[in-house]
């Protein structure tokens, strides 16, 4: 039976190792799919089964285990980059402005009640595991690795800060939501008057969505005029994606002339559309079905790198394939199709003309599903080497006697955010399917977790029986709380921002998903999504970098 024994106990084998981490990751996942009152930890469990396993004695090779660790973290960190990279730069426009602003403010004082704990305590507590109460308040496990990695960096020998963390996250997940429920009984928020005011905030929002109409010619200053002088002369941006003159349709282009009588069918911004009525004539019912050249429209897939990054106006599709592309689909919004408009693998394009020419212009784009189908091995690891290499780099700061590194965390993030908003321009192909990216980022936070779980799991008895594991919880309590109350009274007070986009702004900042789950099951609108995902990317990203510069400003 020395197999058994060796399965189980020999912290060198390779098939130990293995046989851990899957005992420990698929425990783990089971026991967080239990939700009490309605909420889950999640992955989260994964770390609570490694401590056990760790606790009873089931270890492996540290330096394995460390390997494990950091190769996890680099690679959930950097699919995460990939992820939010498309939208970092667009959250801080207009709203988003605001709402960053605020979830900076909710990071800072996550930091201030954390750092002032740290000093009142006056010793009783080392500012690495404070890092871990901290990051374990806020539910953030990509900065817990991040600090980790610091610690490395500083030679760190003392308690495994995991232990903070582990004690702080459950009421940490409970705080965030009692804190939400919380500011809508203090400032007696009615639910019916914010639906109402959203409802009115997105019929604005919706003037900027492309807008489809059939215009009729009435207007005898443009009878004989070609469409590119009727766009000069109204100098609104539209797509004519065809025509019926004289009971014959064609597709247009920029020299087609206008007739009176002639009936258009035109896509344009919601806020042009009553200007470009007025200008060219009235709106009339039109069935494009009845027609001597029979047209078609649909929307092909962008599957073929050479197209990735080329602007729309650049590729010359009427004059080319005699097609016209009427609106862009990314993402699951639709985008009016500007000539500036870049586009992208993964772009689904709305186009319109004759069959045999539709069927052409598919091929150009490639249209091919199973192309999507394969991750971009080659974009992924590209962009871990060159993230690695800037993580790797000592930036010199004046005063600070050791250099700071972004590290394995912070450079890969970096560089992902950089190659998800610009890579096309250096011809990388960035699209992953979701499901490709949502495997990698969780294979990648399980492997972390669990490798922390293991390497902490001989000490957390002790800490939270007769150590300050108690303390460890309260501690936490505050750092998550005191926060969210402070920035949700003056979200509310001062910028008037909307108690369903503040639940997502709220659970956003802590890069919480029970918390937003929680804020979609009482809402019947998107609106706490939208609020969470302009957040994330600067908050996960701050979040990660907060600890390493902490460790490595004050150690």
């Amino acid at each position: 039976m020395d197999w058994i024994q060796n399965l189980l106990w020999d912290s060198n084998s390779v098939a130990h190792i293995v046989f851990l981490y899957a005992f420990v990751i698929a425990g783990g996942v089971l026991l967080g799919k239990i939700k009490i009152f309605g909420v889950s930890l999640g992955v989260t469990f994964v770390l609570f089964t490694g401590i056990l396993m760790g606790h009873f004695g089931f270890t492996g090779d540290t330096h394995i285990l460390h390997f494990i660790r950091e190769f996890g973290l680099i690679l959930f960190v950097f699919c995460i980059g990939l992820q939010v990279g498309p939208g970092f730069f667009s959250s801080f426009k207009k709203g988003g402005m605001t709402l960053n602003l605020l979830a900076v403010g909710i990071v800072a004082l996550n930091i201030a009640v954390a750092l002032t704990i740290y000093f009142i305590a006056n010793g009783r507590i080392e500012l690495p595991m404070m890092v871990g109460i901290l990051y374990g308040a806020v539910t953030n496990t990509p900065g817990l690795g991040a600090a980790q990695e610091a610690l490395t960096q500083l030679n760190y020998n003392g308690p495994q800060i995991a232990l903070g963390y582990a004690c702080a996250y459950p009421l940490g997940v409970v705080g965030i939501i009692g804190s939400i429920i919380a500011i809508r009984y203090i400032f007696r928020v009615n639910m019916a008057k914010e639906e109402e005011e959203l409802s009115n905030a997105d019929a604005e929002h919706l003037k900027h969505k492309p807008h489809l109409m059939n215009l009729e010619v009435r207007n005898e200053s443009i009878n004989g005029k070609k469409l590119i002088q009727v766009k000069e002369f109204l100098g609104r941006s539209f797509v004519c994606s065809r025509i019926r003159h004289e009971g014959h349709v064609n597709i247009p282009n920029h020299e087609t002339v206008f007739h009176m009588g002639d009936q258009l069918y035109i896509v344009c911004s919601e806020e042009d559309a009553e200007a470009i009525t007025a200008f060219i004539g009235k709106e009339v019912q039109v069935d494009w079905e009845k027609q001597d050249t029979p047209m078609v429209s649909r929307r092909i897939l962008i599957t073929k790198s050479e197209i990735n990054g080329k602007k729309l106006g650049e590729m010359h599709f009427r004059s080319m394939y005699g097609v016209n592309v009427t609106r862009v689909n990314r993402s699951g919004m639709d985008l009016f199709a500007d000539p500036n408009l870049t586009l992208q693998v993964g772009d689904r394009v709305m186009t319109v003309g004759e069959q045999d020419a539709v069927e052409r212009f598919a091929n150009v784009l490639g249209n091919s599903l199973k192309r999507l189908d394969h991750p971009n091995i080659v974009t992924i690891f590209i962009g871990i080497f060159l993230g690695i290499f800037l993580g790797s780099l000592p930036i010199a700061f004046p005063g600070m006697p050791t250099p700071v590194k972004l590290g394995l965390a912070g450079g890969p993030l970096v560089v992902a955010i950089l190659i998800g908003r610009f890579g096309y321009k250096l011809h990388l192909v960035t699209y992953t399917t979701m499901s490709a990216n949502l495997m990698l980022r969780e294979i990648g936070i399980v492997l972390f977790l669990a490798s922390v779980g293991i390497e902490a799991g001989a000490n957390f008895v002790n800490t939270v029986v007769e150590g300050d594991g108690l303390l460890y919880v309260g501690y936490g309590f505050l750092i998550t709380v005191i926060p969210l109350l402070i920035i949700g009274a003056i979200a509310r007070l001062y910028y008037k921002v909307n108690y369903y986009t503040l639940m997502g702004l709220i659970a956003g900042s802590n890069t919480d998903p029970p918390a937003l789950a929680y804020s979609n099951q009482v809402s019947n609108n998107d609106a706490p999504s939208v609020g969470y995902s302009t957040v994330y990317p600067l908050t996960m990203f701050l979040r990660i970098l907060a600890g390493q510069m902490i460790l490595l400003l004050m150690m």
